[in-house]
This record gives structure tokens, sequence and C-alpha cells, in this order.
């Protein structure tokens, strides 16, 4: 897993089912976040989308995922996005990690999401503790 982890390792990339309304539905009551632009299909269309769009923190939490099955919690020492797009409704999220540096017993990793039509909707950052 970690204990030979060289600059561009790749981190095996975690695929999710397609968002769907119940996923939006179900997210919006774990995290709190009821803005209806994201389960409400006539509150999209009145600010002009053709329909409801995943939460951005939802992919951040996909993300957080990869990372957990990864290594153990405790070992991430930070961990930082940029939300760059919207992740419509049906989309199936990748979410992918590559090592771009190790040094001081820390790595440091690169982190997106991306949707099958090749679409980026979230990169990031983490910094793994290796000790």
């Amino acid at each position: 897993m970690v204990d030979d982890l060289r600059e561009g390792t790749e981190l095996p990339p975690l695929r999710l089912p397609p968002i769907t309304r119940t996923t939006l539905a179900l997210f919006a009551g774990a995290s709190g976040d009821h803005n209806p632009i994201h389960i409400d299909l006539d509150v999209a269309r009145s600010a002009g989308l053709d329909d409801v769009f995943a939460h951005g923190m939802l992919s951040m939490a996909y993300l957080g995922r990869l990372l957990t099955g990864w290594v153990p919690q405790h070992r991430i020492r930070t961990y930082r996005v940029r939300f760059v797009a919207v992740t419509p409704v049906h989309a199936e999220p990748t979410c992918t990690g590559r090592v771009v540096s190790v040094r001081d017993g820390r790595a440091t990793v690169a982190l997106a999401v991306t949707l099958a039509d090749g679409t980026t909707t979230l990169t990031g950052e983490a910094v793994i503790d290796l000790s």
C-alpha cells in the first residue's frame, strides 16, 4: 500500500454509480444542505438550469472515501478541494488520485473527480503522513 510509495503512484480509482435524485435527497438529509437547487426541479429551472445537480460537498465526500479506502483516516494531514464544474443528475463520477511528491515522511496526492464525458468537476490535494 504505502510502504513503497513513490512519485507517480496512482491510487485505485473509485468509480461511483450514477447520481440519482434519491442520492441527492439522501445527501441533503445527511448533510443538512437542503438547498433546493439540488433537489427541486422547479427551482433549478427558475435559475436557468435544465435540471438539479449534485452538491459539491457530495463529490468532496466521495474523494474523502477514496482517501480513506487507501489509508487510515488518522494519516490524512490536510485535504482541500476546488469545485470546478457541476455534477449533473445521472452523471457517473470517478475519483482518482496520484502521488505528486514524497518527502519528509509525507506524500502529497493530487485528487480529481471526473465524469464519463471527461469533465473534471473537482480538483484537490491531500497530504498523507507515511510514518
